[in-house]
């Protein structure tokens, strides 16, 4: 019934609603006809009449959907139908072509009905944000206007436990909010305000998770004060709700396949029906009306109802069960790709790990003060916005005094290796080893040392280097996330054959990183191009791959990737359109439930499939043979229906299950990750800072 379900856009302007009516409605006719013919021995006008008005009902939408077909040059399920109906009647087999009328209408019904069912969450999605939000215009002035005239900038009110207007961040207060319909995660969110609502109205990419809001969110307990980031059209929950109905018409390689078959397959079947009938004719030489009615049971036996909503009905189901855990599929493609990876690849950065690195350690070079290495530092990565840089400028400005900053200008990022800035009018440049040996800095044998023992522990490395100077090294750890090692545990239980980390920090941290999360291959060193090839080299051999990332600087290995999986999508409108899925939230242990809702909808799709084709391989054999259309036609739509059925299992796929309790509830608090590393305390020798930390 691939026609009706390409038209299924008209359905949610109430054509399903009015499909089954008019099935309801053939039906009762079409019983009445029997009662009258059978029952009473009604006059036959009457019986002829009540057949008709069968034939009216169920054949409405019918000939709606055999026309839209033939429209765009495609003979279906729809047309076949109508002749066979048309068929019966012209041998005089009235209520058999109206009994076929009335099960095909309610059948079809009956399924546009159950894919609804798919659809609704969906369609739930766009009706989530408010239609109107309360902004501040003054100090005491407040004013209520529709959501598509908020702009970036504005200032709105949240309400204890009403749903927010639009995407921003808490400027004001602090709540618990509850992101389950965008993210998925099953527990409120504690937000508090920005420290500096101008920074961060100027970067809004890096603001905190702890402080961006989203539209359409439920607010808790708390009032809170929001600035807005984005218009109402380019809100997450909007570009969510574009690119699920996106995913929606998009068609799967099965789905593909199966209507390129079909356009071989109708016109077979139609080829088979002459043939039959024309055997029966020449070669039996039997009266042209059975003849013509056993070419129509064939018809009927034929029709391939089943086959053809075998797989669109999988896979919208797939993708509804995969929304409404915080997860965007965008297509049957992507959902059947991942029901066939066999290698998955992980950026190591907030994918395994926190993503929130702390500074451990600042060894000065001989002869130089911690307090210069901070300063400078300090000053460098101030103007920086990476990760790393935050981190540096979070942590040592307690340690470096008002009196000692220093003010660096010209700041230049060299793409994988760190960055390079002036000051006092000197060249300084933080970063890694390689960029040092580039740069002609020639190391101290202490500050080499240094390096190779804090990258032993897994910590990240940045060298300080200012005019001639070697200043010292600065260690950064990110620590693995409390769920990573279950979560690979779980992703070999499901079959995935190789774990690969790759990352562009040092080799001897990748290492140790992929120690601590059970990792089969750790990949260091790796520039974005790097990267590009690595996948390549993992896809050799004909294997199906999927590279894990947060979608933005992953972006050309996720492209190189037989399928890309972006985390922490939410916040990132990059991710979501880069990734072919997007895990709204930063939730590490949903890799596995994807990969095994993957499975079970590949493995749906060949059980419907299998259902689809026995169905007819046994009907036509039994049309032949002389079964009556009354029973082929409610085999027929009982298989059809049976197999939408079967699909819609999908929407309650045991989510808590297949994630083997791998939760978030161990995020640490603050700052650091859940490992808790060595503090670094400034001026420490390094007998010192190999001492246990208290």
């Amino acid at each position: 019934m691939s026609a009706a379900h390409e038209d299924h856009e008209d359905d949610s302007h109430g054509q399903g609603r009015w499909e089954l009516y008019f099935a309801i409605a053939s039906g009762v006719t079409y019983i009445a006809g029997l009662i009258a013919e059978f029952g009473f021995g009604a006059p036959e006008p009457l019986v002829l009449g009540l057949y008709l008005a069968t034939y009216f009902c169920g054949g409405f939408f019918t000939v709606r959907g055999a026309w839209g077909s033939i429209r765009r040059g495609r003979f279906e399920v729809d047309f076949l139908m109508i002749v066979a109906a048309a068929g019966a009647a012209a041998v005089g087999r009235l209520s058999e072509g109206a009994v076929l009328l009335f099960l095909f209408s309610l059948g079809h019904a009956l399924e546009e009905y159950a894919m609804a069912r798919a659809t609704r969450s969906i369609k739930a999605l766009g009706e989530l944000a408010p239609r109107t939000a309360t902004l501040r215009v003054g100090p005491d002035e407040l004013v209520e206007r529709p959501v598509e005239e908020l702009q970036v900038g504005d200032v709105a009110v949240v309400r204890p436990n009403s749903r927010v207007p639009a995407d921003g961040f808490v400027s004001v207060g602090s709540t618990a909010i509850d992101q389950s319909a965008v993210t998925g995660e099953s527990i409120p969110v504690e937000k508090a305000a920005v420290p500096d609502v101008a920074k961060a109205l100027a970067n809004p990419d890096a603001i905190s998770s702890g402080s961006r809001v989203f539209a359409g969110t439920v607010n808790g307990p708390g009032a809170f004060d929001m600035v807005v980031t984005a218009a109402a059209a380019d809100t997450t929950l909007a570009r969510v709700v574009k690119l699920v109905t996106e995913a929606d018409t998009a068609q799967s390689p099965t789905q593909r396949f199966i209507d390129r078959f079909q356009r071989f397959y109708v016109p077979a079947v139609i080829l088979a029906v002459v043939v039959v009938l024309a055997v029966g004719m020449i070669w039996s030489a039997e009266p042209f009306g059975d003849s013509f009615y056993r070419a129509m049971l064939v018809l009927v036996a034929a029709s391939p109802c089943a086959l053809a909503i075998a797989t669109p009905a999988a896979v919208l189901a797939g993708i509804a069960r995969a929304g409404r855990a915080g997860v965007l599929v965008k297509g049957g493609a992507p959902l059947e790709t991942l029901g066939k990876v066999d290698a998955m690849a992980f950026d190591k950065t907030g994918t395994l790990t926190w993503g929130h690195p702390t500074v451990t350690d600042t060894i000065p070079a001989p002869g130089v003060l911690v307090d210069e290495l901070n300063a400078i530092a300090l000053a460098t990565e101030t103007l920086s916005d990476h990760p790393l840089a935050t981190a540096i400028v979070r942590d040592l400005t307690e340690l470096v005094g008002a009196n000692a900053r220093r003010v660096a200008t010209d700041l230049e990022a060299v793409t994988g290796r760190g960055i390079r800035a002036t000051v006092d009018g000197e060249i300084v440049l933080v970063g890694s080893v390689r960029m040092m040996a580039e740069a002609d800095h020639e190391l101290p044998v202490e500050v080499k040392a240094s390096v190779d023992q804090l990258q032993a522990e897994g910590r990240t490395t940045m060298v300080v280097t200012h005019g001639a100077r070697v200043l010292g090294v600065i260690g950064v750890m990110d620590a693995p996330k409390a769920e990573a090692r279950q979560t690979l545990d779980v992703l070999r239980e499901s079959g995935i054959g190789e774990l690969v980390l790759i990352s562009g920090d040092n080799q001897a941290v990748a290492d140790a990183v992929g120690r601590s999360v059970g990792i089969d291959r750790a990949m260091g060193e790796l520039l974005p191009e790097d990267k590009v090839v690595a996948i390549r080299n993992l896809t050799e051999g004909g294997r199906t791959t999927a590279m894990v990332g947060d979608g933005v600087n992953d972006a050309p290995a996720m492209a190189s990737a037989s399928l890309g999986i972006a985390m922490g999508a939410a916040g990132s409108a990059v991710a979501l359109e880069t990734a072919d899925i997007a895990l709204m939230a930063d939730d590490l242990g949903r890799v596995p439930f994807m990969v095994r809702l993957g499975r079970a909808t590949s493995r749906l799709i060949r059980q419907n499939l299998i259902a689809a084709l026995a169905i007819v391989a046994f009907l036509v054999p039994a049309s032949l043979l002389g079964l009556a259309m009354g029973p082929i036609v409610f085999i027929h739509e009982g298989s059809t229906i049976l197999v939408v059925l079967n699909a819609l299992r999908l929407l309650r796929f045991d989510h808590n299950r297949d994630h083997h309790g791998i939760t978030h509830e161990d995020r640490p608090a603050g700052r650091a990750g859940s490992a808790a590393p060595r503090q670094e305390l400034a001026g420490r020798t390094q007998t010192e800072l190999d001492a246990p930390v208290e």
